[in-house]
C-alpha cells in the first residue's frame, strides 16, 4: 500500500480517480474463486491495469482502488516484486522486467476496503476521506475503453467548462436499456473538447433512471463506466436510500443532484468499448486486442482465419 503524497499544481482540476473493485465476479466463476475478476488478463495485461493506464493518460495520477475481502492480489500487482525483478534482471529479460516494473510505477495507487458489497454508490461514498472537496473521476473496471478512442479526457474538459458532474453515455438497443442506468437529455450546443473523434456530442442530463424497462426508459442513452463527479456527490450519497437490488445506487444520488440544480452533462461515446464483465465481450476484447498487436497479430490472425474456415466447413457438413 502506497503512501499518500501531495500534488502540486492547480487543485481546481481533477487529479484523483476512484476505481471500485470490490465485486465478487460471479459471472466468471470458478476462475474468480481465487483471482479477482479485475486481474483477468486481456492477452497479457490485467483489465484493471488498462483502466489505470487510461486514467494516467488523462492526467489523473492519484488512484484509489476500492477493494473487498480476497482482493489482496490487486495490491500485489501494483506493488514492486523484488524477487521476480531480480530473476528477470539476471536473465537479461529486459522487456518483461520493464513490463513488471511498469505496473508498480504507473501511478500513486492507494486502497480502501468496502466492508460489504452494498452497491456502487456505497463504494464511491467510501472514497470521501481520500477525495475531500475535490472534483474526481470514477472508472468502473468492467468497462474497457480502447486507448485510441478518447473518452475520459474530453469528460474532464467538459467538467472544467461547465462544472458539476459529467457522465459517459452510449446508445444501446432498446431491449438492452434495462441492463443500464439511462439518461433523459437535452441539447447542449457550443461545447468544445480537444479530441471528439469518438464522440457524438455533449448533452445536458435532466433525469436519470436506474435499469428501467424499455417502456419506462427516457432514452436509449445508457450510462457506461466513466464519471467525473463534484464533491457534492458525497452529501447526496449520505441521503440516498438503498434502491434497485437493495443497493445504494450512484445513479439515484446523481439524479438528486440534478434536481437540486447541480450541472449534469453527458458525453456521448461512439468509440470502441468492451464490457469485460460479460464473458462474450471479454473474449471479443482479447481476440481484437491480440489481433492488433504487432508481436502477436500476424500469426494469430492467420490462425484465426483458418479456424473460422474449419468452423464454417463443419457447420456446412452438418446442415
Amino acid at each position: 500500500m502506497t503512501t499518500a503524497r501531495s500534488t502540486t499544481g492547480d487543485r481546481s482540476r481533477p487529479y484523483k480517480v476512484v476505481i471500485p473493485a470490490a465485486g465478487l465476479g460471479t459471472r466468471f466463476l470458478p476462475a474468480t474463486k481465487a483471482i479477482p475478476k479485475e486481474l483477468l488478463p486481456i492477452v497479457d495485461t490485467p483489465a484493471l491495469q488498462y483502466i489505470v493506464e487510461e486514467a494516467v493518460d488523462a492526467g489523473l495520477n492519484e488512484v484509489l482502488v476500492i477493494v473487498g475481502r480476497g482482493k489482496e492480489a490487486i495490491i500485489d500487482h501494483f506493488d514492486r516484486a523484488p524477487e521476480l525483478e531480480a530473476a528477470l534482471e539476471k536473465k537479461g529479460d529486459d522487456d518483461r522486467l520493464e513490463a513488471v516494473r511498469r505496473s508498480a510505477e504507473l501511478a500513486d495507487v492507494h486502497y480502501i476496503r468496502q466492508g460489504a458489497p452494498r452497491g456502487l454508490g456505497h463504494a464511491v461514498a467510501c472514497a470521501a476521506p481520500y477525495v475531500g472537496d475535490e472534483v474526481f473521476a470514477v472508472m468502473l473496471g468492467d468497462d474497457l475503453i480502447d486507448a485510441r478512442d478518447a473518452l475520459l479526457k474530453p469528460m474532464l474538459e467538459v467538467q472544467q467548462q461547465l462544472g458539476g458532474c459529467v457522465v459517459a453515455l452510449m446508445e444501446v438497443p432498446e431491449d438492452q436499456v434495462s441492463m443500464y442506468g439511462c439518461a433523459a437529455v437535452e441539447e447542449a450546443p457550443g461545447i468544445t473538447v480537444s479530441d471528439d473523434r469518438a464522440l457524438g456530442g455533449v448533452v445536458k442530463v435532466t433525469d436519470l433512471v436506474e435499469k428501467p424497462g424499455p417502456e419506462d426508459a427516457p432514452s436509449n442513452l445508457a450510462i457506461i463506466g466513466r464519471y467525473v463527479l463534484s464533491p457534492e456527490i458525497f452529501e447526496a450519497l449520505e441521503h440516498t436510500e438503498p434502491g434497485r437490488g437493495g443497493e445504494v445506487q450512484l445513479t439515484d444520488a446523481m439524479k438528486d443532484l440534478a434536481a437540486q440544480g447541480v450541472p449534469m452533462h453527458g458525453v456521448v461515446f461512439r468509440g470502441r468499448r468492451y464490457d469485460t464483465g460479460d464473458r462474450g465481450d471479454y473474449l471479443r476484447a482479447v481476440v481484437r486486442l491480440a489481433a492488433e498487436r504487432k508481436d502477436l497479430g500476424p500469426p494469430f490472425v492467420e490462425w484465426l482465419g483458418e479456424f473460422l474456415e474449419e468452423i464454417r466447413a463443419d457447420q456446412s457438413a452438418k446442415s
